[in-house]
Order: C-alpha cells, then structure tokens, then sequence
C-alpha cells in the first residue's frame, strides 16, 4: 500500500507555508494530505470562538478519514501545526508512520518577541480584550532572505489570503494553552520524530527543538538545526535542505545520520 502525509499548517497561515515539500513528497511517491484548521481560509475575525480543542478535532478527523487507505501516514506540521500533530500522537500512537515538526513554537522566546508580550496572560482575564486586540504580522514575516521578505511583504499590501495579516488575542492565547499541554507527557508521543528549527527563528529559541527532543526522548527524536533561515523554515535559505531531510527522514534513513552536523 501507498504511504501518506498529512500536513498541517500553523496559525493563521494555509498551505503556502510548506512551499514546495509537497510537490516533493509528491514526486517521491507519497499521497499528500492537508487541512484548513478551523477560523481559517477566511477572514482574522474567524478565529474569534475557536479554541484549541477545535483544532485538535480537526486533525483527528482528518486522519480518520484517511487512515484506512495507506499503510502508514506520517504527520507533518509547521509551527502550530507541529504542537498540533505533537499533542494528538499522545492519545492517537500509531506505529506505521513518522511525526516531524517544523519551527514548533513550544516557547515563544525568539528575538523579535517583546519584553512585554510575556505580560499578555494578564489580558486573558478580560474576555473583551481577547477580540479587540490585534497582534499583527511583521517584517520579518518569519523570512531571513530578503529578496522573498519585498514579495511577501507586497503580497500582504495587496491583501493576498496566503496568510492573514493579524491574529486576535484570542488565537495566541489557544496557542499558549496548546503550548503548555504540548510540554506534559511528552514521553506519550508513539512516533518517531524529527525536529526542524532554524538557529535564527525569531518567534521562538532552538530551546523549544531541544525541550521536544529531551520529553520525547533522544533515541527516538533526532534534530535537524538550520543556520540560515527564520521562522518559515520550508520558504527560505535552507529550503532545500528542508526538503532533503524530511525526505530521508520518511524514507527511512538514519535519522542520526540524516541530523549529523547540524548542530
């Protein structure tokens, strides 16, 4: 039988953000598989009421309504998507198939996150402040290469849906409760794991890599450690070596051998 991937993608983003690993998994013989996680393809105001639970729904909905085809379905997600696909293995341990987590954001403490975002649980206690505030998308936009910073940057001026241009308070604070059930019983985790993060991430530290690794345990996770690029690891300098790896990775390479030098 065909193996499959199903990938997710990350809060307020769609598939754009995986650039062209899928076409590559394509090419390298695997049925590809998304979702539209709830409150997106829309409008910002859509994730107003949509908790995290909503999202973990959606994931596992998705992969029950393919599961019965293949032999084995591997999980790819990309920042939320990777808490996402980390959280729903816990309680969903399959054998046949792999997990890898790209830029996940289990702390956001990367350099371009203010002094003061820590203090933003305070605003959690005001319900109204959840919809009114607007935390928007900036340059960099995740993305060390400058030339695709001006194109996306116009993309976003032009008003493109490829990602929303901000998200409500509300949306942070699903990913800070999913963040921090993310970091309980890591060692429940079923699949084997490979871990993609840039050295220069700006919303969060190789420390999130490193906290993934050491809860799922080293034997089976294995990090892959970028030393050019930012937050959207699939779009920018090193995205060909994402690719590469992740291919090996599901392959069925040595996972040390495949992270070797990386770090």
């Amino acid at each position: 039988m065909t193996s499959a991937v199903l990938m997710i993608h990350g809060l307020g983003g769609t598939q754009d953000e995986f650039g062209a690993l899928p076409l590559a998994l394509r090419d390298a013989g695997f049925d590809v598989h998304s979702l539209v996680l709830p409150g997106h393809s829309g409008q910002p105001e859509d994730l107003y009421g949509v908790v995290m639970e909503d999202w973990l729904r959606a994931v596992s909905q998705k992969y029950d309504e393919i599961k019965g085809r293949y032999a084995a379905v591997h999980l790819i997600g990309m920042c939320l998507g990777a808490l996402l696909a980390c959280e729903w293995t816990k309680t969903n341990t399959c054998p046949y198939g792999k997990l890898v987590a790209l830029a996940p954001t289990v702390y956001l403490d990367g350099w371009s996150v203010p002094w003061y975002h820590r203090l933003r649980s305070l605003h959690y206690l005001l319900p109204p402040l959840r919809r009114w505030v607007r935390i928007a998308e900036e340059s960099p936009y995740g993305i060390k290469n400058e030339r695709l910073r001006a194109i996306v940057k116009k993309r976003f001026e032009r008003g493109d849906s490829f990602h929303y241009a901000w998200m409500p308070l509300q949306s942070v604070w699903q990913l800070d409760r999913l963040r921090h059930k993310v970091t309980k019983r890591l060692d429940q985790v079923g699949r084997e794991t490979l871990i993609v993060h840039a050295r220069e991430d700006e919303f969060s530290t190789l420390r999130s890599a490193q906290a993934l690794q050491t809860g799922i345990g080293a034997a089976k996770a294995h990090i892959c450690i970028l030393e050019n690029s930012y937050h959207m690891v699939c779009i920018d300098n090193d995205k060909a070596r994402v690719i590469s790896q992740v291919l090996a990775f599901l392959g069925g390479e040595n996972p040390h051998a495949i992270a070797s030098g990386t770090s």
